[in-house]
């Protein structure tokens, strides 16, 4: 089976919805609250797991929320977006420069709830090998790559903590040479990470 297609089987396999409540037991969602649709576009370019790259962003230091932190192409979805793959889609060509001719949709990953009131759906996307980034400067201070084999192992994560909103919060990290990779982004790879290992035992 091709690297498409495996991870187009991956996808159909993720178990279960993920949260960046699930290393927080006793931090409960918030009673009546409101989620906001939003998505994401895990782009993967490459033939072979070997050699494939997972695109992630750096986000600039100067925006308001999340400056700096790594994360995929995305955001909240708006009201002309069809679906989530639309959403996915038109946010990687406006942070990114990604056309929509230059990705090809494998799936979904389940959906994953921020403590920042959003439901984020991971879309899936086998990227053309030779796109070239072209990073909006308001929104993305660096685009870069991270081998899909570090991003696919168990082994590559780890769980660590800080202090958030006067309480302890532990989260998933996924670190790659300079690049420190977490929350909900690390938590949206290693779902990857999870319904690929599940395939191939």
């Amino acid at each position: 089976m091709t690297l498409a297609g495996r991870l187009e089987a991956a996808a159909r396999r993720a178990a279960a919805d993920t949260s960046d409540y699930d290393l927080n037991p006793g931090a409960a969602p918030p009673e009546g609250r409101v989620l906001r649709d939003a998505a994401v576009l895990v782009g993967v370019r490459g033939e072979a797991e070997a050699d494939a790259r997972v695109i992630l962003t750096r986000r600039s230091p100067r925006l308001r929320h999340h400056p700096g932190q790594i994360a995929f192409p995305g955001g909240k979805r708006d009201p002309g977006d069809a679906d989530a793959e639309a959403c996915a889609l038109r946010e990687a060509g406006e942070e990114v420069g990604l056309a929509p001719a230059d990705a090809r949709i494998l799936g979904r990953l389940r959906p994953h709830e921020t403590v920042t009131g959003f439901l984020v759906t991971p879309v899936v996307a086998a990227i053309a090998p030779d796109f070239v980034p072209r990073p909006e400067i308001g929104e993305v201070a660096e685009v870069f790559e991270v081998p899909l084999a570090h991003l696919l192992s168990p082994r590559s994560y780890t769980v660590e903590r800080r202090l958030w909103r006067g309480g302890w919060r532990r989260y998933y990290a996924v670190p790659w040479g300079p690049h420190y990779i977490w929350g909900a982004t690390a938590r949206m790879l290693k779902a990857l990470a999870e319904a690929w290992d599940a395939g191939e035992r």
